[in-house]
Protein backbone atom coordinates (compact mmCIF):
# COMPACT_ATOMS: atom_id res chain seq x y z
CA UNK A 1 0.00 0.00 0.00
CA UNK A 2 1.46 3.45 -0.73
CA UNK A 3 0.45 6.58 1.57
CA UNK A 4 -0.75 9.81 0.07
CA UNK A 5 1.08 12.10 1.95
CA UNK A 6 0.28 15.66 -0.04
CA UNK A 7 -2.95 16.28 -2.08
CA UNK A 8 -3.83 19.94 -4.21
CA UNK A 9 -6.36 20.66 -6.34
CA UNK A 10 -4.41 22.72 -9.62
CA UNK A 11 -7.96 23.52 -11.25
CA UNK A 12 -11.80 22.16 -11.08
CA UNK A 13 -9.85 19.02 -13.06
CA UNK A 14 -6.70 18.58 -12.31
CA UNK A 15 -4.80 17.70 -9.31
CA UNK A 16 -1.47 16.74 -7.93
CA UNK A 17 -0.75 13.85 -4.91
CA UNK A 18 2.55 13.06 -3.73
CA UNK A 19 2.77 9.35 -2.85
CA UNK A 20 5.61 7.75 -0.59
CA UNK A 21 6.82 5.50 -2.54
CA UNK A 22 10.86 4.53 -1.88
CA UNK A 23 11.32 2.11 -4.28
CA UNK A 24 10.07 4.13 -7.26
CA UNK A 25 11.57 7.23 -5.89
CA UNK A 26 15.12 5.96 -5.40
CA UNK A 27 15.11 5.03 -9.10
CA UNK A 28 12.52 7.22 -11.56
CA UNK A 29 14.07 9.77 -13.94
CA UNK A 30 12.58 12.65 -16.19
CA UNK A 31 10.61 11.23 -18.72
CA UNK A 32 9.58 8.01 -16.93
CA UNK A 33 5.95 7.03 -15.99
CA UNK A 34 4.38 4.45 -13.39
CA UNK A 35 1.18 2.48 -12.86
CA UNK A 36 -1.57 2.87 -10.25
CA UNK A 37 -4.18 0.96 -9.31
CA UNK A 38 -6.57 2.70 -7.09
CA UNK A 39 -8.08 -0.04 -5.24
CA UNK A 40 -7.10 -3.99 -5.43
CA UNK A 41 -8.66 -5.09 -8.41
CA UNK A 42 -9.28 -1.88 -10.12
CA UNK A 43 -7.73 -1.24 -13.74
CA UNK A 44 -4.44 -0.06 -14.33
CA UNK A 45 -3.69 3.31 -15.24
CA UNK A 46 -0.31 4.67 -16.40
CA UNK A 47 0.33 8.70 -15.23
CA UNK A 48 3.52 10.30 -15.60
CA UNK A 49 6.13 11.40 -13.14
CA UNK A 50 5.73 15.04 -12.45
CA UNK A 51 8.46 15.34 -9.75
CA UNK A 52 10.15 13.15 -7.08
CA UNK A 53 12.42 13.41 -3.89
CA UNK A 54 14.68 10.74 -3.08
CA UNK A 55 15.69 12.20 0.46
CA UNK A 56 11.89 12.16 1.20
CA UNK A 57 10.83 8.70 -0.78
CA UNK A 58 8.21 10.38 -2.64
CA UNK A 59 6.72 10.55 -6.40
CA UNK A 60 4.16 13.54 -7.60
CA UNK A 61 1.76 12.82 -9.92
CA UNK A 62 -0.87 15.00 -11.37
CA UNK A 63 -3.73 13.34 -13.13
CA UNK A 64 -6.93 15.35 -15.10
CA UNK A 65 -10.58 13.70 -13.84
CA UNK A 66 -11.90 12.57 -17.08
CA UNK A 67 -12.79 9.12 -17.06
CA UNK A 68 -13.75 6.50 -13.75
CA UNK A 69 -10.85 5.62 -12.65
CA UNK A 70 -8.96 9.42 -12.06
CA UNK A 71 -12.81 10.23 -10.60
CA UNK A 72 -12.15 7.10 -8.24
CA UNK A 73 -8.41 8.66 -7.32
CA UNK A 74 -9.60 12.16 -6.86
CA UNK A 75 -12.10 10.74 -4.09
CA UNK A 76 -8.92 9.75 -2.09
CA UNK A 77 -7.33 12.29 0.63
CA UNK A 78 -3.99 12.75 2.43
CA UNK A 79 -3.15 9.86 5.06
CA UNK A 80 -5.40 7.08 2.91
CA UNK A 81 -3.30 4.73 0.30
CA UNK A 82 -3.11 3.22 -3.13
CA UNK A 83 -3.10 -0.53 -3.50
CA UNK A 84 -0.61 -0.47 -6.33
CA UNK A 85 2.11 2.36 -7.51
CA UNK A 86 4.43 0.36 -9.58
CA UNK A 87 7.45 2.25 -11.57
CA UNK A 88 9.55 3.69 -12.93
CA UNK A 89 8.38 2.70 -16.65
CA UNK A 90 9.14 3.86 -19.82
CA UNK A 91 12.87 5.07 -21.29
CA UNK A 92 14.07 7.87 -19.46
CA UNK A 93 13.87 11.27 -21.64
CA UNK A 94 17.82 11.70 -23.50
CA UNK A 95 18.78 15.26 -21.74
CA UNK A 96 20.81 17.19 -24.16
CA UNK A 97 22.91 19.32 -21.92
CA UNK A 98 25.45 20.36 -24.64
CA UNK A 99 22.51 22.38 -25.64
CA UNK A 100 23.26 26.38 -25.08
CA UNK A 101 19.15 27.32 -24.99
CA UNK A 102 16.57 24.83 -25.03
CA UNK A 103 12.61 25.90 -25.21
CA UNK A 104 10.12 23.94 -23.25
CA UNK A 105 6.69 24.02 -24.58
CA UNK A 106 3.87 22.59 -22.38
CA UNK A 107 0.14 22.26 -23.23
CA UNK A 108 -2.56 21.73 -20.39
CA UNK A 109 -0.94 18.82 -18.22
CA UNK A 110 1.72 18.40 -20.34
CA UNK A 111 3.59 20.47 -18.49
CA UNK A 112 3.68 18.03 -15.69
CA UNK A 113 6.14 15.82 -17.71
CA UNK A 114 7.51 18.77 -18.73
CA UNK A 115 8.81 19.62 -15.59
CA UNK A 116 11.33 17.61 -14.41
CA UNK A 117 13.18 17.67 -18.04
CA UNK A 118 13.32 21.48 -17.42
CA UNK A 119 14.33 21.16 -13.71
CA UNK A 120 16.81 18.75 -14.58
CA UNK A 121 18.14 20.55 -17.67
CA UNK A 122 18.51 24.04 -15.80
CA UNK A 123 20.34 22.51 -12.84
CA UNK A 124 22.74 21.05 -15.76
CA UNK A 125 23.62 24.28 -16.53
CA UNK A 126 21.25 25.21 -19.61
CA UNK A 127 19.17 28.22 -20.03
CA UNK A 128 15.73 26.83 -20.40
CA UNK A 129 13.01 29.40 -21.79
CA UNK A 130 9.47 27.87 -21.25
CA UNK A 131 5.90 28.67 -22.81
CA UNK A 132 2.99 27.24 -20.77
CA UNK A 133 -0.32 27.05 -22.27
CA UNK A 134 -3.88 26.61 -21.78
CA UNK A 135 -7.75 27.17 -22.34
CA UNK A 136 -7.45 29.64 -20.02
CA UNK A 137 -5.22 31.19 -16.84
CA UNK A 138 -7.02 28.12 -14.52
CA UNK A 139 -5.82 25.73 -17.25
CA UNK A 140 -1.95 26.69 -16.76
CA UNK A 141 -0.38 24.60 -13.76
CA UNK A 142 2.85 24.70 -12.57
CA UNK A 143 3.28 28.73 -12.76
CA UNK A 144 5.64 28.79 -9.67
CA UNK A 145 7.61 25.77 -10.31
CA UNK A 146 8.29 26.58 -13.47
CA UNK A 147 9.42 30.22 -12.86
CA UNK A 148 12.04 28.53 -10.35
CA UNK A 149 13.96 26.47 -12.92
CA UNK A 150 13.25 28.94 -16.06
CA UNK A 151 15.23 31.20 -17.93
CA UNK A 152 11.92 32.96 -19.06
CA UNK A 153 8.15 32.24 -18.64
CA UNK A 154 5.82 32.76 -21.08
CA UNK A 155 2.00 32.35 -20.89
CA UNK A 156 -0.68 31.54 -23.92
CA UNK A 157 -4.33 31.11 -23.17
CA UNK A 158 -7.34 30.45 -26.00
CA UNK A 159 -8.94 33.70 -23.92
CA UNK A 160 -6.19 35.89 -23.16
CA UNK A 161 -6.81 35.78 -19.49
CA UNK A 162 -2.80 34.99 -19.58
CA UNK A 163 -0.24 35.93 -21.79
CA UNK A 164 -1.08 36.28 -24.82
CA UNK A 165 -4.19 35.51 -26.26
CA UNK A 166 -3.64 32.62 -28.97
CA UNK A 167 -1.59 29.18 -28.89
CA UNK A 168 1.43 28.19 -27.79
CA UNK A 169 2.62 28.41 -31.36
CA UNK A 170 1.31 32.42 -31.33
CA UNK A 171 4.44 32.48 -28.78
CA UNK A 172 6.59 30.56 -30.55
CA UNK A 173 6.09 32.33 -33.69
CA UNK A 174 6.77 35.79 -31.76
CA UNK A 175 10.11 34.48 -29.80
CA UNK A 176 11.60 33.33 -33.30
CA UNK A 177 10.48 36.57 -35.25
CA UNK A 178 12.08 38.27 -32.38
CA UNK A 179 15.15 36.42 -33.31
CA UNK A 180 15.04 33.94 -30.37
CA UNK A 181 17.80 31.02 -31.35
CA UNK A 182 17.07 27.74 -29.27
CA UNK A 183 19.16 24.51 -30.05
CA UNK A 184 16.13 22.20 -28.99
CA UNK A 185 12.49 22.62 -28.54
CA UNK A 186 10.64 20.09 -26.02
CA UNK A 187 7.19 19.83 -26.78
CA UNK A 188 4.68 18.14 -24.33
CA UNK A 189 0.66 18.45 -24.54
CA UNK A 190 -2.17 17.57 -26.46
CA UNK A 191 -1.48 15.62 -29.95
CA UNK A 192 -2.78 18.42 -31.60
CA UNK A 193 -0.65 21.24 -30.26
CA UNK A 194 2.55 19.02 -30.60
CA UNK A 195 1.69 18.40 -34.49
CA UNK A 196 1.56 22.50 -34.37
CA UNK A 197 4.62 23.28 -32.61
CA UNK A 198 6.32 20.47 -34.74
CA UNK A 199 5.13 22.32 -38.32
CA UNK A 200 6.80 25.75 -37.08
CA UNK A 201 10.08 24.28 -35.72
CA UNK A 202 10.69 21.42 -38.49
CA UNK A 203 10.65 23.87 -41.68
CA UNK A 204 14.16 25.72 -39.48
CA UNK A 205 15.25 22.53 -38.48
CA UNK A 206 14.67 23.26 -35.04
CA UNK A 207 15.75 19.81 -33.24
CA UNK A 208 12.27 19.27 -31.23
CA UNK A 209 11.20 15.86 -28.78
CA UNK A 210 7.63 15.39 -28.15
CA UNK A 211 6.31 12.68 -25.64
CA UNK A 212 3.29 10.65 -26.75
CA UNK A 213 2.19 9.66 -23.17
CA UNK A 214 -1.10 11.29 -23.83
CA UNK A 215 -1.68 7.47 -26.09
CA UNK A 216 -0.70 5.47 -23.07
CA UNK A 217 -2.86 2.87 -21.73
CA UNK A 218 -1.43 -0.18 -20.62
CA UNK A 219 2.20 0.77 -19.99
CA UNK A 220 3.38 -2.47 -20.76
CA UNK A 221 3.32 -2.53 -24.65
CA UNK A 222 1.06 -5.72 -24.62
CA UNK A 223 -2.31 -3.62 -25.61
CA UNK A 224 -0.99 -2.41 -28.50
CA UNK A 225 -2.95 1.03 -27.80
CA UNK A 226 0.01 3.30 -27.39
CA UNK A 227 1.19 1.81 -30.99
CA UNK A 228 2.41 5.15 -33.33
CA UNK A 229 4.80 5.33 -36.65
CA UNK A 230 8.21 6.97 -35.93
CA UNK A 231 10.19 7.38 -38.73
CA UNK A 232 8.28 4.94 -41.11
CA UNK A 233 8.49 2.06 -38.13
CA UNK A 234 6.14 0.67 -35.14
CA UNK A 235 6.87 2.13 -31.73
CA UNK A 236 5.33 1.56 -28.58
CA UNK A 237 4.89 4.74 -26.71
CA UNK A 238 5.34 2.72 -23.31
CA UNK A 239 8.06 0.62 -23.98
CA UNK A 240 10.41 2.69 -26.73
CA UNK A 241 8.93 6.23 -25.49
CA UNK A 242 7.43 7.65 -24.51
CA UNK A 243 9.58 10.63 -26.17
CA UNK A 244 10.14 10.51 -30.00
CA UNK A 245 12.08 12.72 -32.19
CA UNK A 246 8.72 15.01 -33.52
CA UNK A 247 9.66 15.16 -37.26
CA UNK A 248 9.50 11.93 -37.09
CA UNK A 249 6.03 11.09 -35.66
CA UNK A 250 3.25 10.13 -37.71
CA UNK A 251 0.87 12.48 -35.66
CA UNK A 252 -2.42 12.24 -38.26
CA UNK A 253 -2.11 8.70 -37.45
CA UNK A 254 -2.16 9.09 -33.95
CA UNK A 255 -4.79 11.38 -33.20
CA UNK A 256 -7.31 8.99 -35.24
CA UNK A 257 -6.36 6.03 -33.27
CA UNK A 258 -6.88 8.22 -30.26
CA UNK A 259 -10.45 9.13 -30.67
CA UNK A 260 -11.22 5.65 -32.19
CA UNK A 261 -12.83 4.54 -29.20
CA UNK A 262 -14.04 7.45 -27.12
CA UNK A 263 -17.73 5.94 -27.35
CA UNK A 264 -17.20 3.05 -26.44
CA UNK A 265 -15.04 4.51 -23.06
CA UNK A 266 -18.00 6.98 -21.96
CA UNK A 267 -20.44 4.31 -22.33
CA UNK A 268 -18.45 2.07 -19.70
CA UNK A 269 -17.65 5.16 -17.50
CA UNK A 270 -21.21 5.84 -17.75
CA UNK A 271 -22.19 2.78 -16.21
CA UNK A 272 -19.18 2.15 -13.75
CA UNK A 273 -20.60 5.73 -12.13
CA UNK A 274 -24.16 4.65 -12.62
CA UNK A 275 -25.15 7.14 -15.04
CA UNK A 276 -27.27 4.48 -17.36
CA UNK A 277 -26.19 3.15 -20.36
CA UNK A 278 -28.06 6.72 -22.12
CA UNK A 279 -26.03 8.73 -20.23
Amino acid sequence: MYKIVAKQKLNHLVEKMVIHAPFVARKCMPGQFIILCVEEGDERIPLTIQDYDREKETVSIIYQIVGYSTQKLAQKEVGDTLAHFAGPLGVASVLHNSKRRVLGIGGGVGAAPLYPQIKELQAQGVSCDVILGGRDKDYVILQDEFKAVSNELFFATDDGSLGTKGFVTTVLNELLAKGRQYDEVIAIGPLPMMKAVVSVTKPLNIPTMVSMNPIMIDGTGMCGGCRVTVGGQTKFACVDGPDFDGFEVDFDEAMRRQSMYKKQEQHICNLKLGGGTNA
